[in-house]
């Protein structure tokens, strides 16, 4: 499912526009000199997919915890309804609420990332991008969840930095050319997000009922072992 990720940033990118444009705009880059303005966006970009792709070490640490207990079936299952249903039933997350944590873990992030735009070091920029990467984001939780399914630790960071790389085209373009997307073709998109999770949450589910589907439901490895055993009986 790591195509998946790539997806999710690229649409996702018109979401970030919304969530973390202010912070592109602001970002002091020598936009008399295109040559080093380029190369300082590309710092910022390096510096967020860095950070998606120490998150998704973590998650893809857990997801080889529940693989190797051979849970990793039911964990896509659950996935994907995870991300299906925050989408159809939004108020039924609202009661796990951990706001006040998350809150408090923003406000240090903010505070770092405000002292870093009022330099215009080349090192700055990696910094700015990697505090942005840890800013809280619905849409950056549910790549976060999909890279749980990891099998290795490896799988968890492409997939969260594949993630961030989806995001890379639009919002380079945010920090060079400005606000250039008209608002109502980046509503469009917007409404589009909700209905690409939950394609992407059919698509666990599907992976996780091992229906034999190649590509899409791939038979589970253990169930292959146990056939195999038995032929050899």
């Amino acid at each position: 499912m790591i195509y998946t990720a790539l997806l999710f940033g690229l649409l996702g990118s018109f979401h970030c526009m919304g969530m973390c444009g202010p912070i592109a705009f602001m970002l002091p880059v020598e936009r008399t000199n295109k040559t080093k303005a380029v190369w300082q966006t590309g710092l910022y970009h390096l510096g967020r997919v860095f950070s998606y792709g120490l998150i998704g070490a973590l998650f893809g640490l857990l997801g080889k915890g529940f693989y190797f207990f051979g849970l990793q079936q039911q964990l896509s299952i659950a996935v994907g309804l995870i991300m299906i249903l925050s989408v159809t039933v939004p108020k039924l997350f609202s009661r796990f609420s951990i706001v006040t944590p998350i809150v408090r873990f923003t406000n240090k992030i903010k505070n770092s990332l405000g002292a870093s735009l009022k330099k215009k070091e080349s090192s700055t920029f990696f910094t700015i991008g990697f505090l942005n990467g840890l800013l809280p984001c619905g849409l950056v939780y549910m790549a976060m969840i999909a890279s749980l399914t990891s099998e290795t630790v490896f799988e968890g960071v492409l997939y969260m930095a594949l993630f961030g790389l989806g995001t890379v085209p639009l919002m380079s373009a945010v920090v060079l050319l400005g606000n250039f997307t008209k608002a109502i073709t980046r509503q469009r998109i917007q409404k589009l997000i909700p209905v690409v999770v939950v394609v992407i949450g059919v698509f666990f589910v599907l992976r996780g009922l091992g229906l034999g589907i190649p590509y899409v439901s791939p038979k589970p490895v253990m169930l292959d072992l146990v056939d195999a055993t038995q032929m050899c009986h």
